[in-house]
């Protein structure tokens, strides 16, 4: 049991922020001084935000110092269930803040041959390294939408915080380090009754340009094999660097759209008078990606998600794929593991650029004829005739006398709506509601990878790429704060309370602000 604790006299705790209090009344003076009436409105702005800054810093220093008074009301027990009996004052370190460099000064206790322990470290929740937690948060949301350059400069400018490049990207490691636990503890929050009746999941990969030891086996042998044929510059079909396959994947529910093959059409050549109602938006959409994970775990996580929202199967599982026959092995053999009826959609876009390619073996490039020939051939594909429509083509192919090599774009777009036929009926799916289209994964894909990890010049480390992606993603599903929260609790569990008997720091005894008390034991 926690006993009460005991107090004594020490000289003017308050006395702490009298450092503060004078910063402060030289800084009303200074903004108050005729040199500084003079001044734009930006200076004096500049002035206060930069001399401000110091006089939080006092503040903030000045409350570290306060809590370094407090000491422990029990024994200080160890994971290894030894007391540290013997008290080290005044022991400190230095804390990197946004606010700017501050010390803390707190009780050791520590014991022969027994690691030290402070429970002041653990009651401030004190990361290992010398960057605040609330350093890594800002350097971490800034480092995942801009190069970590620019992040340097910017807590340079904006914070008290000097946080070196190489640092940058060590803190954004340690932030994303519970981005799996996070989920598998949290899935989604919303009660599934509440959510539409359409589950939607979706996947692609997209490719990261990596170090040379961040590449997989097979490509790094193949890339340390290759060997220019020019020193200057590439030649043709040569690549200057290879990259590894990210998995990005996306979970969302949606209300049924339905709509009609000529609206489809209409909308895909902007018709006006072809305009479907308005789209329902995604309810609780989730993205993510990952280069170190295996795909099939990718997909794991992903059915893992659905079945949180959806633990009946009284939803619709619609996975829409762009017809990788491996891809669609790997969502089969998910989805039989999780006893669920998936229905299986061919994005339309990969269709269409088939059939894009098989116009121009009948209709010059950029003619009106040929986008005829393209909406024509879409119509009868999204009324359910894909296999009357490959017939056609090859049959067209054949009665002009076109050769292989001529021909070669039509004969692959027949057998792409042949080999899928199972996943191209688009009219029971228009006719249910149900997406057929991958926007969200393609967006996800240009927003998780292309518009941060394919900046000029960037070639990645897989651990870095890997946990700049995992930011990204939960910035983009809107999960980052409620991740930070658990991130921030992760830490204290392991910094602090499994280095305790019962992962649990002692009871302590605070300084009451205002008195002239210290704890006694």
């Amino acid at each position: 049991m926690n006993t009460a604790p005991a107090y004594t006299m020490v000289p003017e705790p308050e006395s702490l922020f009298a450092v503060a209090d004078d910063r402060f009344e030289q800084l009303k003076a200074r903004v108050s001084a005729a040199e500084t009436l003079a001044m734009s409105h930006d200076k004096v702005e500049r002035l206060i935000n930069d001399e401000g800054r110091e006089v939080l810093r006092d503040l903030f220093q000045a409350h570290l110092d306060l809590r370094g008074l407090s000491e422990p009301v029990e024994p200080v027990t160890g994971s290894d269930g030894c007391t540290r009996t013997h008290r080290r004052c005044e022991a400190s370190r230095r804390l990197t803040s946004v606010l700017g460099d501050v010390e803390v000064c707190r009780t050791r206790y520590e014991g022969r041959g027994l690691s030290s322990l402070s429970p002041v470290d653990g009651d401030l929740n004190l990361p290992p390294e010398k960057y605040s937690l609330e350093v890594r948060r800002v350097a971490t949301k800034s480092a995942a939408r801009m190069s970590f350059d620019a992040t340097v400069e910017l807590l340079a400018e904006t914070t008290g915080a000097s946080v070196p490049k190489r640092q940058i990207e060590q803190l954004i490691r340690r932030a994303a380090s519970d981005f799996v636990p996070y989920y598998e503890q949290s899935m989604v929050s919303a009660d599934p009754t509440e959510t539409s009746d359409v589950l939607v999941m979706t996947f692609d990969g997209k490719g990261v340009v990596m170090r040379r030891k961040g590449l997989r086996e097979a490509t790094r042998r193949a890339a340390e094999k290759a060997k220019p044929k020019l020193r200057s510059r590439l030649t043709k079909g040569e690549k200057r660097n290879r990259k590894r396959m990210a998995c990005v994947a996306a979970v969302y529910t949606v209300a049924p759209y339905l709509r009609t093959a000529e609206q489809v059409v209409g909308a895909l050549w902007r018709d006006d008078d072809d305009r479907a109602a308005p789209r329902p938006r995604p309810e609780f959409k989730r993205v993510w990606a990952s280069l170190a994970r295996p795909v099939v775990d990718v997909m794991d996580e992903a059915f893992a998600e659905a079945a949180s929202r959806d633990p009946e199967r009284t939803k619709h599982w619609i996975v829409v794929v762009d017809g990788d026959p491996h891809q669609i092995r790997r969502i089969k053999h998910v989805a039989k593991r999780y006893r669920a009826k998936i229905t299986l959609v061919l994005d339309l876009i990969h269709v269409l650029e088939y059939l894009w390619k098989a116009a121009h073996v009948f209709n010059a490039e950029g003619t009106a004829a040929a986008e005829q020939w393209v909406r024509e051939r879409l119509l009868r594909v999204l009324h359910g005739e894909a296999g009357l429509v490959a017939g056609g083509i090859s049959r067209s192919a054949t009665k002009r006398g076109l050769s292989a090599k001529a021909r070669k774009s039509a004969d692959e777009c027949a057998r792409y709506l042949l080999n899928h036929k199972a996943y191209l009926r688009y009219d029971e799916a228009l006719r249910m509601g149900y997406p057929i289209s991958s926007g969200v994964i393609e967006g996800a894909c240009r927003h998780l990878i292309r518009d941060r990890l394919e900046q000029t010049g960037c070639r990645w480390s897989l651990e870095g790429a890997e946990a700049v992606l995992c930011i990204r993603a939960l910035l983009s599903s809107g999960d980052f704060d409620d991740y930070w929260q658990f991130h921030r609790h992760q830490e204290l569990r392991r910094n602090h309370l499994e280095r305790y008997a019962d992962q649990r720091l002692p009871a302590l005894a605070r300084p009451r602000p205002g008195s002239h008390l210290r704890v006694v034991k």
